[in-house]
């Protein structure tokens, strides 16, 4: 059943692609570039508070006893990204533009060489299916770690949540899982260390009935029995002794859910292009339409049509200016806005972590710059969603002013590629990550997609228009922690100057990825709408030109030109009416929402 729908919908993805091209060949080539982005291998992130067993999970997934660290008194504190290839490590090291090699993963995970994230490549089986993105563990699932995972998330085909078998998921848990339902569709949930608690079965009931009640989307999601230990003794045990010891560790059985899920995983990325697909398909469908309409040469058609035309001229004429000046307007005021979100935020910061230098004692206070990093990591992820949900109604609010609701639904696919064109042909920034101040660096969610720049420009779909995303990536670098231990160590005088400078270069850095953020919005609107108007006003003669010339041939002529032309329209309703069945069955892949309604 899923190898068979995963056919269907390559097949469908391939003839839509094949259509579009031979119609539109700078659309065929926006769709093919899709899907290239969206055919990435499937990714799974494992998130769980401090303690509950992660990295033993990973080591019994992936059969590899030892190979991410192990340590109760010390938690990971970096991400670990697990991928398949020969056995190899590179450590992201704040403040630098390119990884390193290490050989030491405990060394390097648990911060004490402050890596924010290390590649690690093994010929493991589980990982020719997908990867897997190991959490920080330090600080458990308080806001601002939780902030950071949450975006983390985001762009993983599914979540594995772990859990131990000693206690009732704790409100952070539940808090986090209320946020996730609202991000993720599939989620697995491991309940860890069954070996060591025999009443692991009533501490699952339990967990049900806690989601049941806090986030009800993950009430009938599997939960996964497992015990690390056992199947890690079985690694190490005679031959004859390994089979029990796997069946008992139950890790087989989360191995094959999570290959599923890698499958499933597939086949939704294939239904993302194949969606996008189906807009060209209804433009092409839309303008087959209107050329079967031409060849009937109707002088009542080819009036309106040229009225169209002389209004949609006169109103670039005159109205060019207010569009200008409207677009702006409201990127001016929205990137005030975002600025003093900033502004307040960091003062914010600056007052909490003051009051914990004042109430804090030795052991708290060394673990400051660790804090610090963190709450600026989640400020970073806040900002880059604030932004996504800022940039569309910008975009929405100025286009509303230019287009009428019909005009921008035939529109889309031209602007979207105009702003992708806009903003990948745009050059480099001086200084984005090289120059950076010395206590930032490049970090959190940029370092998530591998980069070294402060941010990873990408484009996002607001009701239909593509915008600039702002995937801002913010953390404590190398150089505060060198600033930290040399000035401060217990000095709390000296640790509110820490404080004040590194958080006033952090909002200096923000403020300023904001007010680029916001610039490049600006251009690419402008240039998208005036695309847009030019490309219309150029269908619009190209359909007086099609009205004209079948007027001046006679009946026969005609008919040959609307045969020819029902003939295009016909071929893009099929392709269109198979792009529509197979994305009907492709909703089985995707859960139902929880309806608020039916709580």
């Amino acid at each position: 059943m899923t190898a068979d729908l995963t056919k269907v919908l390559d097949a469908a993805v391939r003839d839509a692609l094949a259509y579009v091209r031979g119609a539109d060949a700078d659309a065929g080539a926006d769709l093919a570039e899709l899907r290239r982005r969206q055919l990435v291998r499937p990714s799974v992130v494992l998130v769980g508070e401090t303690k509950r067993g992660k990295s033993s999970l990973v080591n019994a997934l992936l059969g590899v006893p030892g190979l991410s660290p192990v340590d109760a008194a010390v938690a990971t504190a970096t991400y670990l990204q697990f991928g398949p290839g020969e056995p190899a490590m590179l450590a992201w090291v704040p403040g630098a533009a390119e990884p390193i090699e290490v050989d030491d993963l405990r060394r390097w995970a648990t911060g004490e060489q402050k890596a924010r994230r290390i590649d690690v490549s093994h010929p493991a089986p589980l990982l020719q299916y997908l990867s897997l993105l190991d959490t920080p563990g330090a600080g458990g699932l308080d806001p601002a770690h939780a902030t950071v995972a949450l975006a983390a998330v985001d762009k993983a085909t599914a979540l594995l949540f772990v859990a131990d078998a000693s206690a009732p998921l704790s409100a952070p848990e539940l808090e986090f899982l209320v946020a996730a339902s609202e991000r993720v569709d599939a989620v697995v949930f491991a309940l860890t260390k069954i070996d060591a608690y025999p009443g692991w079965r009533r501490i699952a009931d339990d967990n049900r009935a806690l989601l049941r009640a806090h986030a009800p989307r993950f009430a009938e999601a599997p939960w996964f029995p497992v015990s690390a230990e056992l199947a890690t003794l079985a690694l190490q045990a005679p031959p004859g002794e390994q089979a029990a010891l796997v069946d008992a560790s139950k890790i087989a059985d989360l191995q094959h859910a999570l290959v599923d899920l890698a499958g499933r995983g597939h086949q939704l990325q294939l239904a993302n292009v194949l969606r996008a697909a189906r807009g060209e398909l209804t433009r092409l469908a839309g303008a087959a339409a209107a050329r079967v309409e031409a060849a009937s040469a109707d002088p009542a058609r080819n009036a309106s049509v040229r009225a169209e035309r002389s209004a949609l001229a006169a109103r670039k004429r005159t109205e060019a200016r207010q569009w200008t000046l409207l677009l702006s307007t409201e990127t001016q005021r929205a990137r005030v806005e975002t600025v003093g979100q900033l502004r307040t935020s960091v003062a914010a910061l600056q007052q909490e972590f003051s009051e914990r230098i004042d109430t804090g004692r030795g052991p708290e206070l060394a673990r400051l710059p660790d804090a610090v990093d963190a709450e600026l990591q989640a400020l970073a992820a806040t900002l880059s969603q604030q932004l996504e949900q800022t940039f569309q109604q910008v975009a929405e609010k100025v286009l509303a002013e230019v287009f009428d609701e019909s005009e921008r639904a035939g529109m889309l696919g031209r602007l979207n590629a105009t702003l992708r064109h806009a903003l990948s042909a745009a050059p480099p920034r001086d200084g984005s990550a090289e120059n950076a101040l010395i206590a930032l660096s490049a970090g959190g969610i940029a370092f998530m997609a591998g980069r070294g720049a402060i941010l990873g420009a990408s484009v996002f779909a607001a009701g239909g228009i593509l915008v600039p995303v702002a995937g801002i990536g913010l953390g404590l670098a190398a150089g505060g922690y060198v600033l930290w231990r040399r000035r401060v160590q217990t000095d709390r005088q000296q640790a509110r100057i820490w404080l004040r400078d590194v958080l006033g270069e952090a909002r200096a850095a923000l403020a300023d990825e904001i007010v680029n953020r916001f610039t490049d919005l600006q251009y690419a609107l402008s240039v998208a709408v005036d695309d847009a108007v030019e490309r219309r006003l150029r269908d619009l003669d190209a359909h007086i030109a099609e009205i004209d010339a079948a007027a001046a041939e006679d009946a026969a002529g005609r008919a040959r030109r609307r045969a020819a032309a029902q003939a295009e329209l016909d071929q893009a309703r099929a392709r269109l009416k198979q792009a529509d069945d197979v994305l009907i069955r492709a909703r089985a892949l995707t859960p139902v929402p929880y309806d608020e309604e039916n709580r």
